[in-house]
């Protein structure tokens, strides 16, 4: 551990979700809490999220919602990235629901109903234009038909068709329209084959498309980072929500130095009059990019400062000038911004990126503390 934490708002978290269900009256949701909970904190985070009104989780893998089942949680949890030699029968043991795309995977989830004595819950994947995982158009068809068959023997059961955005988050873009026009067809495919009905979840939609497009919402939508308080579409505004992840740190040491001093790896930042140096003890090895080099912002001391040189593995400098300063002394990196210090989402501008990757890049050895 080190001398940092990850404080993380649970109110914020149910905040975030009466927005988010304010967005999509009319469909359930479903709580992506991969990664952690976007670095969150699993089994804490997915609490909150079903106390505010969630009714379901979603997991990339089948072992983080087998550690949500470990960890208690009882709702439905949809894992949707497969590979060979997953724990699949266990998984169908415990109710977890499974994404398939291709039909050796539909194959892979029936052999393991059947060694569970179980009928297991699939959702079948459609790419419809993001090219990742889900079965192509000339390729859906037979995808729908093979899990037909597999329903008709009973270990299988189709719960959902589903497919997600490569553009959400960019309002406008025309491939939205098209993926809208090419799911629609998928579940016309379907739904004709037998495999629709008022009990097979349709969804689509992100964060992005929960709060942007209407059409795109169906019987579920599917937030992820903005659960955790972050903007899906950093252009349009907040949309109300609220940041849940503060990360704070100790300062570890103090030193007084002289004019020209060169500080930390490469000698990159160089003091130019006597100055007070205040070490914080996290680096890239906790999550602090490496490219945070003179251009990462902090709160100290009630004022922002920039980074001072290198940030190193486990540790940075900041130039504190002649304000005072102590070991023990509280330095914010991120939080809400509602005491002066930068967000999440000022990082991610600063670094060219996310803000998922600045949240889930935070690491194992910094604790999360949920109040």
């Amino acid at each position: 551990m080190t001398p940092a934490e990850a404080r993380v708002d649970l109110s914020a978290i149910e905040h975030n979700i009466a927005v988010l269900r304010g967005h999509a009256p009319g469909a359930e949701m479903m709580v992506a809490v991969k990664a952690d909970a976007y670095g969150h904190g699993l089994v804490p985070c997915a609490r909150a999220a079903l106390a505010a009104g969630a009714s379901r989780l979603g997991t990339a893998f089948v072992r983080e919602a087998l550690a949500l089942r470990a960890g208690g949680v009882t709702a439905p949890i949809l894992s949707w990235i497969i590979t060979p030699g997953e724990p699949l029968e266990e998984a169908v043991a415990a109710d977890v629901e499974l994404s398939a795309g291709d039909p050796w995977v539909l194959d892979g989830i029936a052999a393991a109903a059947g060694r569970a004595g179980r009928t297991a819950r699939v959702h079948l994947k459609a790419d419809t234009g993001i090219s990742r995982g889900g079965a192509t158009v000339a390729d859906w068809p037979t995808l729908v038909d093979r899990a037909l068959a597999l329903q008709a023997a009973g270990t299988v059961e189709i719960a959902g068709l589903w497919s997600h955005f490569a553009c959400a988050d960019i309002p406008g873009h025309p491939s939205i329209a098209r993926q809208l026009a090419a799911f629609d067809e998928a579940l016309a495919v379907a739904e004709k084959a037998g495999a629709g009905g008022s009990h097979v979840l349709r969804h689509i939609a992100n964060s992005a498309a929960t709060v942007s497009l209407p059409a795109a919402r169906y019987d579920m939508v599917r937030p992820g980072i903005a659960v955790y308080g972050l903007s899906p579409i950093p252009e349009l505004g907040d949309f109300g929500l609220r940041p849940a992840m503060t990360l704070v740190a100790q300062v570890a040491m103090v030193k007084r130095v002289t004019p020209g001093t060169g500080v930390s790896y490469g000698h990159l930042y160089t003091t130019e009059s006597e100055t007070t140096l205040a070490l914080v003890p996290l680096g890239y090895a906790d999550g602090v990019m490496r490219a945070a080099t003179n251009r990462g912002q902090v709160l100290a001391a009630g004022r922002r400062r920039t980074i001072a040189g290198r940030v190193c593995m486990d540790q940075f400098m900041i130039d504190m000038a002649d304000d005072d300063v102590r070991e023990g002394d509280e330095v914010i990196l991120f939080g809400p911004g509602t005491s002066g210090e930068p967000t999440a989402q000022e990082w991610a501008d600063s670094l060219g990126t996310i803000t998922h990757e600045i949240v889930t890049r935070i690491g194992a050895r910094v604790p999360r503390v949920h109040r």
